[in-house]
């Protein structure tokens, strides 16, 4: 066995292993049953905190009804234990355990549910119930989802916690894809005023941070209060101050708000004098899940009509 010199004092010794024997060496553990430690999953969520599994989350609940559709979208439904109240879609939900609604979190079922994961909603959750969740060690995944192209975010990074990257993936780019194509077919349309009710009393809009404003802004229109926060509340000479050319509200062709109807008495609004008064589900514009497209749709085509 031949000796390498590296110094005049120090002499190394250098075994020259076949092939065969390296590549035993390579799968040994394989063979001895030895398991080799996964690399944790880790991702940062929308209070900047680092989430991290060691494996895919296998429990999982879910406190919004967004986060409830998204993980469903991802494959990953039947690893639910618990969800929010109104999380009604896909209809498997509805068969799920209710642990909270938007001002109380049932503490006590959750911790008996045994999750590996809660995906959490910031402005949709008592705060202090998120915190005590951490402080007894479950992990939370806090979501505040603003845009359409925050659920493309959302799903990749809940598809990393969930072990469904690669459907994730490809959702979040057809996803993207199909909004890109949206935002070019109206670039260059001549912005229309756009007033969208979500409640009648009080009478409550939507602010520049909110998904259906964005919807809006791609369509191609101009929501009216813009310029207001989350969730404001106006009064009705506001709404006649602004003249909107097209009025939407939270409902359906099918079902209607009575109060849609209510701005017929007001003749001298644009959208009024050209009957633009129309109606979305309210679940296809107010949840940041894969469906907001179906309701961009709507919106862009509502907007359109009065161009």
């Amino acid at each position: 066995m031949p000796l390498t010199p590296v110094s005049k004092s120090r002499r190394v010794l250098i075994i020259k292993l076949p092939i065969m024997w390296l590549k035993l060496l390579c799968v040994l553990p394989v063979l001895l049953g030895v398991s080799v430690a996964a690399q944790p999953l880790v991702v940062t969520d929308d209070n900047d905190q680092s989430v991290t599994l060691q494996a895919p989350a296998q429990r999982i609940i879910t406190l919004a009804p967004s986060m409830t559709e998204l993980v469903f979208s991802l494959g990953a439904g039947d690893r639910i234990v618990g969800v929010m109240d109104f999380s009604n879609y896909p209809p498997a939900a509805n068969d799920l355990p209710v642990v909270g609604r938007f001002d109380m979190l049932d503490m006590e079922q959750i911790v008996a549910l045994q999750p590996d994961l809660i995906v959490a909603w910031r402005s949709g959750n008592p705060r202090s119930a998120l915190q005590r969740l951490q402080e007894l060690g479950f992990t939370v995944y806090t979501a505040e989802p603003e845009s359409l192209r925050s659920i493309a975010s959302h799903l990749q990074r809940l598809g990393v916690l969930t072990g469904t990257e690669t459907r994730a993936n490809a959702l979040a780019e057809d996803f993207i894809n199909q909004l890109d194509t949206t935002s070019q077919q109206f670039a260059e349309h001549r912005l229309v005023d756009v007033f969208y009710q979500v409640w009648d009393r009080p009478l409550v809009t939507v602010g520049g941070r909110e998904l259906i404003n964005d919807m809006i802004d791609v369509c191609g229109g101009r929501n009216v209060f813009r310029q207001l926060g989350t969730g404001p509340k106006v009064n009705l000479e506001d709404v006649l101050l602004k003249e909107p050319e097209v009025i939407i509200a939270s409902g359906s062709d099918e079902n209607s708000p009575a109060w849609l109807e209510d701005w017929r008495r007001w003749s001298q609004l644009p959208a009024v004098a050209n009957d633009h008064l129309y109606a979305i589900p309210p679940d296809l514009v107010q949840r940041h899940s894969l469906r907001a497209l179906q309701g961009l749709d709507m919106m862009c085509q509502h907007i359109d009509k009065a161009r």
